[in-house]
């Protein structure tokens, strides 16, 4: 198939703490460059785009250096942790924000969902921001209005469809957002994690209907969002972010692994101890075959180090669920002091975990930890942690040998015939 979107060289830089970029005397900096045909001075500083670390310079690039192409028909997935420029460049694709280097080459119409209300007027109705999205997108009225029922009836909103948008809920509003971007035929149309907001009924049908663009009427989608179940089950191909540059650009299943392992590559997590709180300092796996690695159906041993600030605390609670590289929980744990008493003396305190047989298919996973008061529900901490990957060890394979993604969770029994 022919390619319909190439991103080439794309960076954005921004300067913090200023609505734009620029003084008036950077301007002329710029614009001075410019006119001897030299390098915008620019270019040559800021630093990336990494929110946990304190910077040395007021530039920072969002995005540096991207590259990739889509074919029509195609669903690009892009996944990253929060700020990695997953936004960043759906807007610039959007042409909401231009780019600082670099360009974008692309044929046929662009629809976009980016945010709650993008390209909506709230006094206006929600028939009448239909008819508006339509003329944005270069439609005529006559081709508008042959999909407006469509519209209307996939959206739900049928009834408040007369109604200004400002009376819609958050939901309404990402309801009838989607069902116009879907329904008036564009060319690639962008999502962001923006359909997080509506019921899980409607992302249900807004992933079938991304589905039957793509695979029924060969255009082209490009999905940013947290949930990797629906990516898995969209994209093909996936890009992951990572401080505003591309990590890697693979199949899904692999890109999905390759994210999951940036959330702790360790098999011990450390962290120091609150200073009022009850907390966890330490948690350890033991895998069965050694660091990250365990067999199925072989032991496995979780250890929690928890540090008390006063002695004879009550009424803690301790847990931990297991989830797989799609961000699924799998398995959940918990004890009760109330239930059995733990970590009562001041100080470090130690607890474990262990599983006789983990009966966890293949693949990666990693553990997600509470710690709270039971009685008061205070929530003390709340972390992931201690990613590791599951084999088939000593397993006897079938016939068609060990498939990715087929279950997370085998037991043992016997068929009665």
């Amino acid at each position: 198939m022919s390619v319909i979107l190439k991103v080439n060289n794309i960076s954005k830089q921004y300067k913090l703490g200023l609505v734009g970029i620029n003084t008036v005397g950077q301007d002329l900096n710029r614009w001075w460059s410019k006119v001897r045909g030299k390098e915008d001075p620019f270019l040559k500083i800021g630093e990336i785009n990494d929110r946990s670390t304190k910077g040395n310079s007021d530039y920072v690039w969002a995005l540096k250096d991207i590259n990739f192409e889509v074919k029509k028909g195609e669903v690009l997935g892009i996944i990253g942790k929060n700020g990695a420029g997953k936004s960043t460049l759906l807007k610039i694709l959007s042409r909401v924000t231009s780019p600082t280097t670099g360009e974008i080459k692309t044929k046929g119409r662009i629809a976009s969902l980016l945010e709650v209300g993008t390209g909506f007027h709230p006094e206006m109705t929600g028939r009448e921001n239909i008819y508006l999205n339509g003329a944005i997108l270069g439609m005529t009225k006559a081709e508008i209005k042959s999909k407006i029922n469509e519209i209307i009836e996939f959206s739900g909103c049928e009834r408040y469809i007369d109604t200004p948008v400002k009376r819609y809920s958050s939901g309404m509003t990402v309801r009838l957002a989607f069902a116009v971007a879907a329904h008036l035929e564009p060319d690639i149309l962008v999502i962001d994690e923006v359909l997080a907001v509506g019921d899980a009924e409607f992302q249900k049908k807004a992933i079938g209907k991304m589905q039957d663009i793509s695979r029924g009427e060969g255009r082209t989608v490009l999905f940013v969002s947290h949930d990797l179940s629906a990516i898995s089950t969209l994209a093909k191909k996936t890009i992951v972010l990572s401080n505003g540059e591309i990590l890697a650009i693979e199949e899904t299943n692999k890109a999905i692994s390759i994210y999951s392992s940036m959330k702790n590559t360790e098999a011990e997590f450390l962290q120091a101890p609150l200073l009022n709180s009850p907390s966890i300092t330490k948690v350890e796996i033991l895998a069965s075959e050694g660091g990250k690695l365990q067999a199925n159906n072989k032991p496995f041993k979780i250890n929690f180090e928890i540090n008390m600030p006063i002695e004879n605390y009550e009424n803690l609670s301790v847990t931990f669920q297991i989830f797989s590289n799609l961000n699924k929980a799998i398995l959940y744990k918990y004890i009760f002091d109330i239930d059995n008493p733990i970590c009562r003396e001041k100080g470090v305190n130690y607890i474990s975990f262990q599983f006789n047989k983990l009966r966890l298919y293949k693949g990666n996973y990693y553990l997600k930890i509470h710690l709270a008061n039971s009685k008061t529900r205070e929530k003390f901490q709340e972390f992931d942690c201690c990613n590791f990957e599951v084999e088939m060890i000593d397993q006897k394979e079938p016939e068609w040998g060990w498939q990715n993604d087929v279950c997370v969770y085998i037991d043992e029994g016997n068929w009665i015939t």
